[in-house]
């Protein structure tokens, strides 16, 4: 079942949409909780050192799904698998919503992230779906909406909070959670993975596949370095626009990364920069938006208007870098053969949140002890790092080599 034969049915737009918004409406339980990390540490008793945190469990969680439970998709019959992780998630995100403590918080954020791997499962879902032909546009389009969610996941929460209370957040997500679970089980066609192999033996081969596979290396390395800095950047900065300087509310936070999705028009951009073979510049491209989207507010002008006008500017510059740059990831990783799509694709995720679960907590201690500059820095260091990377591929790349990795 993994390849589809020409003469087979392909996937229907109707399957594809419903992809898409699951991956959307799953994803987005791991950002909920980054535009209200005040909220909720002032409530559970977090010191500000500490509350990064809240939003780094959530990541480690993911993290260790993505090693642990994705891989079962190239084993276990996928839409049980799905079903079963999202039950999880709903109970996890309930125990957010009653918790009045920072301990079963912080667990419950484990939980969530844990959980919400099911939206990884549900992109190599859409490829093993798809006829060859049209695979690339599939995936495409899950992504699309898996990225849609991860830009609407803080606004919202943060006008749900400001007129209902960030428990309100989680409650909701629960339910809408709880729901999707019921409404996958009865649309997803079963998936059976050829695979034979036991759980200990698809685990063990992630080191092999990770060691042979060098584009999966280097596109892990590239997007840790962005979504570390990403993951910084939305730890911090509505932190520092709730502060004295700014004194914006939970709906201004919530306009404020409203506005900031407006990168996420980079993602077909990058696309079809993939497609004719420009994949290698089109990184460079992302990673130096990355850095860029840090050196711009290193300018402090005295003016609040123009200050929070030149952080707009940066969270689109920096939501453009990630959702090209994921984009460009996904599309080479996909390319990679079907029988160990949902491993590499767990690797690949695994990687990348462990740059954002470190980006998250360091945003959070060098902010903390050290301020706004620092943390800027910090950030910026994160493409940076990256970029290095690339360049390593670049100069020791050899001269055929014009093909997307």
């Amino acid at each position: 079942m993994n390849t589809s034969p020409k003469h087979a049915p392909d996937i229907s737009p109707g399957m594809v949409r419903l992809l898409a918004v699951s991956a959307g409406l799953i994803v987005a339980n791991l950002y909920y909780a980054q535009t209200l990390v005040g909220p909720i540490s002032a409530a559970t008793g977090l010191s500000p050192e500490a509350a990064g945190l809240i939003v780094t469990l959530t990541q480690v969680g993911y993290a260790l799904g993505l090693l642990f439970i994705v891989p079962l998709g190239d084993l276990l019959e996928n839409r049980r698998l799905v079903f079963t992780a999202l039950l999880a998630t709903a109970s996890a995100l309930v125990a957010a919503a009653f918790s009045t403590s920072a301990w079963v918080f912080l667990a419950a954020s484990l939980g969530i992230g844990l959980g919400s791997v099911a939206a990884q499962i549900l992109v190599p879902f859409a490829a093993h779906l798809s006829r060859e032909e049209t695979r690339g546009q599939a995936v495409g389009k899950v992504v699309s909406g898996l990225l849609l969610g991860i830009m609407l996941a803080r606004p919202a929460a943060s006008l749900i909070a400001d007129h209902a209370g960030w428990h309100t957040v989680f409650g909701g997500a629960a339910a809408a959670i709880l729901v999707l679970a019921f409404v996958l089980r009865n649309k997803l066609p079963q998936r059976v993975p050829a695979h034979k192999l036991g759980y200990g033996q698809l685990i063990g081969s992630l080191w092999h596949l990770l060691a042979t596979t060098p584009v999966l290396r280097r596109r892990a390395a590239y997007h840790a370095g962005l979504f570390g800095s990403f993951s910084l950047f939305w730890t911090v900065t509505p932190m520092m626009l709730e502060g004295p300087l700014f004194h914006l509310s939970q709906t201004g936070i919530a306009i404020f990364a409203l506005v900031g999705m407006a990168g996420a028009v980079a993602s077909p951009v990058a696309g079809r920069l993939a497609d004719q073979g420009h994949t290698l510049p089109a990184t460079a491209a992302a990673l130096v938006l990355g850095i860029v989207g840090f050196a711009l507010p290193l300018y402090q002008p005295e003016s609040r208007t123009l200050a929070i006008g030149i952080l707009v500017l940066a969270s689109i510059v920096l939501d453009m870098a990630v959702a090209a740059n994921l984009v460009l990831g996904q599309r080479a990783i996909f390319t990679l053969g079907a029988e160990v799509r949902s491993r590499l694709n767990g690797i690949y995720f695994a990687l990348f949140f462990a740059g954002g679960a470190l980006g998250s907590a360091l945003g959070a201690w060098v902010f903390a002890h050290h301020g706004w500059t620092a943390a800027l820095l910090t950030g910026m260091a994160f493409p940076a790092a990256a970029l290095a990377v690339w360049l390593g591929e670049l100069f020791g790349r050899p001269a055929a080599a014009g093909k997307a990795a």
